[in-house]
């Protein structure tokens, strides 16, 4: 190669190919700090999408999951209301079974009666009252748990129906028992109330158990696809360390190479001496 004092031809290769490997050091650097293979669309376009899919994905079932979660609480609050219905009427029970019976006085059963009214009267206030989030569980409107995978939806819908002693959809308890005639209609009436509460408790335990198996797949959905979009995401630590090590060097034989380069054309000045 003819020496030259106008392109310093050694020089620009060096510094080329220097600005390369000081790129691709940063690149690693960056790799490294943030644990990350891809930090931006140009480190891989395609990987990137995909990537940021799964992650759309990911989050849409974790809520998912924590809507099933939810729906799963409001159900258990209706459940445990229920749980307590039963304990008042197998209270009434006793008290229909005690007022049937002929050795009863009237003053008796007027109090056995105000014990009754009461039970009612709980029944409603249970049914009124049992809560979730601010909304009440017992109601003839389904609630319905949204799931999704932030590309295709689905619902899980349970109907617990509202809860009162005499009313529209309620249990139906009308007779009192102020007599013992009554007293003995009324025992059809609370077993009635305990079959149709056992029911509802049936259809709650189902949605339960719906509810708990679809959370059970999403938490599988979300663990698989976590893995695939770290598999595409991350960076190989042990590969990163190795490539940094290797540009680390070559940094370095990069600059001394400049360095030579430019120090060639100094011995030109040696011609004019």
């Amino acid at each position: 190669m003819a020496i030259s004092i106008i392109n310093n031809i050694p020089a620009l290769v060096a510094q080329n190919q220097l600005s390369v490997t000081q790129t691709e050091l940063a690149s690693t650097l960056f790799q490294l700090s943030s644990g990350n293979r891809i930090n931006s669309g140009a480190d891989d376009p395609a990987g990137l999408a995909i990537a940021d899919g799964l992650g759309a994905n990911i989050a849409a079932l974790n809520q998912s999951s924590q809507n099933a979660n939810t729906g799963v609480g409001s159900l258990q609050v209706a459940d445990g209301s229920l749980a307590q219905i039963t304990t008042l009427l197998d209270r009434a029970i006793t008290l229909a079974t005690e007022s049937g019976t002929g050795t009863v006085s009237d003053t008796q059963r007027t109090a056995i009666q105000a014990e009754y009214a009461s039970i009612g009267q709980e029944i409603n206030r249970i049914g009124t009252t049992s809560t979730f989030n601010g909304t009440s569980v017992f109601t003839a409107a389904t609630t319905s748990i949204f799931l999704s995978d932030a590309e295709s939806a689905s619902f899980i819908g349970v109907t617990v129906g509202v809860l009162n002693s005499s009313g529209t959809g309620g249990l139906g308890l009308t007779t009192d028992l102020t007599t013992a005639a009554n007293a003995q209609a009324a025992l059809i009436q609370i077993n009635g109330a305990i079959t149709t509460v056992a029911a509802t408790r049936g259809v709650i335990g189902a949605g339960v158990n719906r509810l708990n198996a679809a959370s059970a797949v999403i938490t599988n959905q979300v663990q698989n696809l976590t893995s695939a979009q770290n598999g595409i995401k991350a960076a190989d630590i042990s590969a990163v360390v190795g490539n940094l090590s290797q540009e680390s060097i070559l940094d370095q034989t990069g600059i001394a190479a400049l360095a030579q380069a430019n120090s060639v054309q100094q011995n030109v000045l040696q011609l004019l001496r």
